[in-house]
C-alpha cells in the first residue's frame, strides 16, 4: 500500500503518475471538494483531467450513482489504462475505488480523502463498496488504490461535527490494538483543527490499520477486529439514514463502541475501570444522540445481515484496552441490554 503523509506528497504522486503514463484522468468530487479541495489538487498536479461530480452524502452511496459514474467514462471513452482521482471521504473513496475496480475490469484508482474519516480508515486497507438494500458496504470488492495521497491541510475545511466523526476511529484503533496509544489519545478532550498534531495522528492510526490488514487482507480473521463499534453502529446508521434524525458514521460507531465495550464487560476480561475509561472519553467528545428513529425488527434484520457473521450476529470485542477478539457471539438480550447501557452513560 503506497500512502504518502510528508509535506511532499503531491509531488511524489506526480513522480508516480507520470512513471505510470496513464492514457486519461478523471476526478471525482462532490459539491463540497469540488469548491474547497479540488483547486488546490489540481494546481499542484496540473492534469489534462476530466471531472465527474456527484451529490455528497451516505444516501448517494448507492448502484445508481455508480451508473452515473460509468456512464460517464463511457462517454469519454475512458479505457482501462485510465486513472480515477477520487477526492472526498468516505463516500466518495468507497464508491470511487469500486466504480473504478469494476469498470472494464478494473481501472487504476487513487485515494485523495480530504474527511478525518476517510484518512484513517476508509482511504487505507482497499475495502470498496457501496450501500445496497439499506445494508452498509453490503457489495463490494477488495482492492488497493494505485496511491493514496494524506494532506492534513485538508481538515481546515471542514465543520466540526465531521471532524469529531472521523476521530471515532482513531479511538477505535487504539481501543483494538495499541494501548499506549490510547494513553496518548484519551487525553483529547477537546477537538480542533489547528492545535492538535494531525499529521502525526493520523500516520499512526493508519499504520495501525495497515499492521491488521497487511496480516488478513481479505478479512477472514484477524481484520475483522477493525469492526469493533460497527456491528451496532452501522445498524443504527443504517436505521438514521431513513429519517430526519440521521447519524454521522462515527457518531454511530461512538454508540456501538460504548454497546460493545458493555458486552466486552460482561463476556470478556475488559475490566470495569478499562469500561469506565472508554464510557469517559466518548461522552465527553460525543454529545448523546436519542435513538427515536429506533425501530427494534428493522434493527434486528440490520444485524442479521451484517456481512461478517458465522452463524449468527458476529462481534468484534476487547479483552481488554490494546487487546481485541473477533467472532463474538452476544445474545439478544445482551445486545438490548447495551442499547440501555449507551442511554445509562449520558443519564437517562
Amino acid at each position: 500500500m503506497q500512502i504518502y503523509f510528508e509535506d511532499q506528497n503531491f509531488a511524489q504522486l506526480w513522480n508516480l503518475l507520470r512513471q505510470k503514463q496513464y492514457s486519461s484522468y478523471f476526478y471525482l468530487v462532490d459539491e463540497n471538494t469540488n469548491l474547497h479541495c479540488l483547486p488546490i489538487i489540481e494546481d499542484a498536479l496540473g492534469l489534462p483531467a476530466e471531472k465527474i461530480k456527484i451529490s455528497s452524502g451516505e444516501q448517494y452511496k448507492n448502484i445508481f450513482t455508480c451508473t452515473d459514474i460509468w456512464q460517464f467514462l463511457l462517454r469519454k471513452a475512458a479505457d482501462r489504462n485510465a486513472l480515477l482521482i477520487n477526492l472526498g471521504g468516505g463516500v466518495i473513496g468507497d464508491m470511487g475505488g469500486f466504480c473504478a475496480a469494476t469498470y472494464k475490469r478494473g481501472i487504476d484508482f487513487v485515494q485523495i480523502p480530504t474527511t478525518l474519516l476517510s484518512m484513517v480508515d476508509a482511504s487505507v486497507g482497499g475495502k470498496l463498496g457501496i450501500d445496497f438494500g439499506n445494508v452498509k458496504n453490503s457489495v463490494g470488492v477488495f482492492r488497493h488504490p494505485a496511491a493514496t495521497c494524506i494532506y492534513d491541510g485538508f481538515l481546515r475545511t471542514l465543520p466540526f461535527n465531521e471532524l469529531r466523526s472521523g476521530f471515532a476511529e482513531i479511538i477505535k484503533h487504539a481501543l483494538i490494538v495499541d494501548k499506549n496509544y490510547w494513553e496518548e489519545i484519551k487525553k483529547i478532550k477537546k477537538l480542533n483543527a489547528e492545535n492538535i498534531d494531525w499529521q502525526r495522528i493520523i500516520k499512526k492510526s493508519t499504520e495501525l490499520k495497515t499492521f491488521v490488514v497487511e496480516q488478513d487482507p481479505e478479512e477472514n480473521g484477524l481484520r475483522k477486529i477493525l469492526n469493533f463499534g460497527h456491528t451496532i453502529g452501522h445498524a443504527l446508521e443504517s436505521l438514521s439514514l431513513e429519517t430526519e434524525y440521521s447519524l454521522l458514521h462515527g457518531e454511530a460507531v461512538a454508540i456501538g463502541m460504548l454497546c460493545e465495550a458493555y458486552y466486552s464487560n460482561k463476556l470478556h476480561s475488559l475490566s470495569d475501570a478499562e469500561l469506565k475509561e472508554i464510557i469517559d472519553l466518548i461522552v465527553i467528545l460525543y454529545p448523546y444522540r436519542p435513538l427515536d428513529f429506533f425501530n427494534a425488527e428493522k434493527f434486528k434484520t440490520l444485524l442479521m445481515n451484517d456481512k461478517k457473521n458465522r452463524g449468527g450476529v458476529s462481534f468484534s470485542l476487547l479483552n481488554g484496552i490494546g487487546d481485541a477478539v473477533f467472532d463474538a457471539q452476544v445474545s439478544k438480550e445482551l445486545i438490548f441490554e447495551g442499547l440501555e447501557f449507551y442511554r445509562n452513560c449520558y443519564g437517562f
